[in-house]
């Protein structure tokens, strides 16, 4: 484990490379995007591997969620960096005329990015782009709970990167707050409501600006106008990838109790062609982290009736994909984040009622609605707030880079993707230039007649 002193130094070392002005170079960021590029190709076994180990992760599942939203980011990146980092001219203001004003794009300096372990991989490198790309240093802490994820992330950058540049510190809650107490220019965190109060207590003794991303209860709407086939399949998959271990995942159905027997007809079906007859069996069907959110989800499922699923195996970390019905509002498994293979379900007569309930609860990070009705989608979309709102799909707006993805209120503060992660990462500093070709005297003592002038020019 670091010390103290180590980690100091570390930071240290990162600040005296980010004083030599290096990474402001827009040749150096590009350089650096295109090398982490190429080693997470280059350990891309690695990667697969240890996602297995730690989550029992398809290897499609990898790719798919993690390693190819990476690449994507960096692709896009790259594609709009130089772009972004033009200086921007503005209008100048009659007051300070005849100055010219512009906004440059600068690095914060020295950033700490903390990973969490649901997506370990691309959690904790996607917002490392956006950093490079701004023109920062880097220290990565990796989730402690996904140890094998957190090596290989270690091994990667140890191999290609100069630590003074980007570091990984590995370890668990000590070294945490060990580098909590460091002062950085900017904190970004990825994980729950409770530990994101905690990350923003401690960067307020420095005045530290953070990115939080959370999390929190996202709804899924079914409208009775809608394909029941096609819901079905996308909304099982959203909740169910990872062994429902997303952020974004659909955390509870609303859905119109005209279609709800179909609806939990056409799920059953999609569960069976996913993941076959025993779930515990297929190579496409991850597993619980570890024993405390076994148990913790374990004592979920006695909430409300189970429909379909509710198998555990304590020694396999393996909880089936589990519907449950006769759901209250008041019941364990409606009060907090599930993070896991459970999907309530409640049904609702009037769409009034389904989003005032949605409203009266803390912000979500994503909502969901499927419907065919577009007067429905635009009800949706003004008469509630979210970190996102998908309609007729759900989960996929996490890989488009030109989507800023971030939470609101409960679920999280700041964004990232694309140019909204590169705004994150980067102070926009304002230049005003004067000369002195000329020099009002307007605005200077002695003021005596000057107001109505000043009026007539400035009105």
């Amino acid at each position: 484990m670091l010390t103290k002193l180590s980690t100091s130094n570390i930071i240290n070392q990162q600040r005296s490379f980010f004083s030599t002005y290096q990474t402001k170079d827009i040749a150096f960021r590009i350089a650096q995007l295109k090398k982490l590029k190429v080693a997470i190709l280059e350990h891309e076994s690695d990667i697969y591997e240890a996602l297995r180990s730690d989550l029992r992760k398809p290897e499609v599942e990898t790719y798919g969620t993690e390693i190819s939203l990476v690449i994507e980011e960096i692709n896009y990146t790259l594609k709009n960096l130089k772009k972004w980092t033009k200086s921007q001219k503005v209008p100048t203001s009659k007051i300070a005329l005849p100055a010219s004003s512009k906004i440059y794009q600068e690095p914060k300096g020295v950033v700490l990015i903390i990973g969490t372990w649901n997506y370990p991989f691309q959690l904790l490198l996607a917002p490392l782009v956006p950093a490079i790309a701004a023109g920062n240093c880097a220290t990565l802490k990796p989730s402690d709970l996904a140890p094998n994820t957190s090596s290989v992330v270690a091994k990667i950058f140890a191999k290609h990167f100069d630590p003074a540049f980007i570091s990984v510190i590995e370890g668990g809650i000590e070294v945490s707050q060990e580098l909590l107490a460091e002062k950085f220019d900017h904190i970004f965190f990825t994980g729950s409501t409770v530990v994101g109060k905690i990350i923003m207590q401690a960067a307020a003794k420095n005045l530290t600006p953070v990115t939080l991303e959370l999390g929190g209860k996202s709804p899924c709407i079914v409208d009775s106008d809608t394909h029941i086939e096609y819901s079905a399949r996308r909304i099982i998959w959203g909740k169910f990838t990872n062994a429902g271990q997303t952020c974004v995942a659909p955390d509870y159905v609303l859905v119109d109790q005209k279609i709800k027997t179909d609806l939990l007809a056409a799920m059953q079906k999609c569960l069976k062609e996913f993941y076959g007859e025993n779930p515990q069996d297929s190579p496409d069907y991850g597993r619980i982290i570890n024993t405390r959110h076994f148990n913790r989800l374990g004592s979920l499922i006695k909430d409300g009736d189970i429909i379909i699923g509710g198998q555990t195996d304590i020694e396999d970390y393996y909880i089936s994909p589990t519907i449950i019905d006769n759901i209250s509002w008041e019941d364990a498994v409606m009060q907090e984040e599930i993070f896991g293979p459970i999907l309530p379900m409640i049904e609702y007569t009037d769409i009034e009622e389904a989003i005032a309930a949605i409203n009266a609860r803390p912000k979500p990070l994503a909502l969901y609605v499927f419907t065919n009705n577009k007067d429905l989608q635009q009800k949706v979309l003004k008469e509630t707030s979210s970190g996102g709102l998908v309609i007729n799909d759900v989960v996929i707006h996490l890989g488009v880079p030109s989507l800023p993805f971030g939470g609101i209120g409960d679920s999280g503060m700041g964004s990232y993707h694309g140019k909204a992660g590169f705004d994150t990462f980067s102070h926009y500093k304002s230049l005003l230039k004067n000369n002195f070709l000329v020099d009002i005297k307007l605005r200077y003592a002695p003021y005596k007649g000057k107001l109505p002038l000043l009026k007539k020019i400035l009105g």
